[in-house]
Formats: C-alpha cells, sequence, structure tokens
C-alpha cells in the first residue's frame, strides 16, 4: 500500500487544468518508456472537468495518441449511446476529437449490447477483456495501468463501489456487476478494488465543498475500505488525491 500524498488546488478549473498538465507528463513518459501508456477513465463532474481541460490543453499534441488504451473504471449500465453512460460523455468532451486506435479504446458493455440486461454477463466480459490485454506481462488479471481515475463520491465511493455494498467487499473477481446504487443507475459495472490496486499510480479527484467530509474522513479519521471504498483505492507505485480547498478545506494543515 503506497501512503497517499495530497495535491490542493486553488479551485476546480485549477484542478482540472493543472491535472490535465500532469497526466500528459505521465502518459508521454510511459510512451517513452514502454511505447505505449494505458489509462482508465472516471466519469462524474470533475472526471469530466479533466476530460475538457485536456481537450483545451496545448501539450496535448505531445503525445501519441494512436498508442494510448483507455479503460473505463465503471459506467452506467444503460444502453449504447445514452447520455448519461460515462464513455457517451468522454467521447463528447475529449475522446471524438482525438487520433485514438479504435481497437485501443475499450467500453464497458451496454445493456442492449450481447448480453442484454444481464450486468453480471457484462461484467464478466468486461474481466475477460482485461484479462485478455493483460496477457502474460500483467499483474495478474488486468493489465498494468499507467494512471487509474477515480472522482470520490461525497460518501467516500469510488467508481460505482459505494459503502456497505458487497461490490465493495470484492477480493478475487476484477469488474462486478453493481445492484442498488444509492445513485440513479441502480444498476452499474465497476472495477473492483483488487483490480485497482494493480495500477502504477492512482489519482482521485475531489472538488467542491461537498467532497469535504468524504476527503477528511479517508485522509484523516483512518475509516476503512468497507465504510468508505477511497480508502482501499491506491496504487501500486504512487496515490495522488488531487483536491481544491474546498474539498481539503477540513484537513488539518
Amino acid at each position: 500500500m503506497t501512503a497517499p500524498e495530497t495535491v490542493v488546488h486553488r479551485d476546480k478549473e485549477q484542478m482540472a487544468r493543472d491535472t490535465a498538465a500532469r497526466l500528459i507528463t505521465k502518459i508521454t513518459e510511459a510512451q517513452a518508456a514502454r511505447g505505449g501508456a494505458s489509462v482508465v477513465l472516471t466519469g462524474g463532474r470533475n472526471g469530466n472537468g479533466l476530460l475538457a481541460a485536456l481537450a483545451d490543453a496545448p501539450g496535448r499534441e505531445a503525445v501519441d495518441w494512436s498508442r494510448v488504451d483507455l479503460w473505463w473504471g465503471d459506467e452506467r449500465f444503460l444502453p449504447a449511446g445514452d447520455p448519461e453512460r460515462n464513455d457517451t460523455q468522454a467521447r463528447k468532451a475529449l475522446l471524438d476529437s482525438l487520433p485514438l486506435d479504435a481497437a485501443r479504446v475499450h467500453p464497458m458493455p451496454a445493456s442492449d449490447g450481447p448480453h442484454g440486461e444481464d450486468v453480471e454477463a457484462a461484467a464478466a466480459a468486461y474481466a475477460e477483456e482485461l484479462a485478455t490485454a493483460a496477457g502474460s506481462g500483467g499483474r495478474g488479471p488486468v493489465p498494468v495501468f499507467d494512471v487509474l481515475l477515480l472522482g470520490v463520491g461525497p460518501d467516500t465511493h469510488v467508481a460505482s463501489l459505494f459503502p456497505e455494498l458487497s461490490a465493495s467487499r470484492e477480493t478475487e473477481r476484477t469488474v462486478v456487476g453493481v445492484h442498488h446504487a444509492p445513485k440513479p443507475p441502480p444498476v452499474r459495472i465497476s472495477m473492483t478494488l483488487p483490480a485497482i490496486r494493480t495500477a502504477r499510480e492512482v489519482w482521485l479527484l475531489a472538488a467542491g465543498e461537498d467532497k469535504a467530509r468524504a476527503v477528511t474522513t479517508v485522509l484523516s479519521d483512518g475509516i476503512g475500505e468497507i465504510q468508505a471504498p477511497a480508502a482501499g483505492a491506491y496504487g501500486s507505485e504512487r496515490t495522488l488525491w488531487l483536491l481544491d480547498e474546498s474539498a481539503a478545506a477540513d484537513l488539518p494543515r
């Protein structure tokens, strides 16, 4: 387990811009070292804000986007193209404007896909896709992600791992179907904490006054991952909490 580092920005806009620049640097470093880069995207207002900032970042031209693998940490189990799906929002904010290799973009299955409304089968299919990509060089059944992005919810959820739900307690599977999520839609697909922890770096994004309690709960109160899933999200090499001043307001100075 890597100890969390915190970086506090003036506001959410500055956080998005600085994180975009940080991500560009990390991707180019990974490509220089290994030929490609693997990133796990997150949805929500902070995840989408980051993608919008990345779309406007002048440094994005330094990245060879055809050598970037993109995955998602979770998804709302809705029909393909639904405006509430994370991949739909990501394409609109950024991905449609990039010269990506379509074969290296890995959205989670939709509810009108080959598995129909069977979310467990859809989750298993995504786990199999991760395992295939991992091959013999992965740390277990998932690829070695360079950066895995997570938004932190006011209740300390990350991805679609909510406090007290069984998905937050999963110890073996890499992807699970989530039922009865406390925020709509109730059915989702999510990577699990064991999958998240294989990433070289895990970046947790939190901005706004409504995130302050969650940030303090995890970083100061020492609560466990069952009650606060964000507490169980960390990278193998680095864990970075990227905050604005409002979200960090209750942390000890």
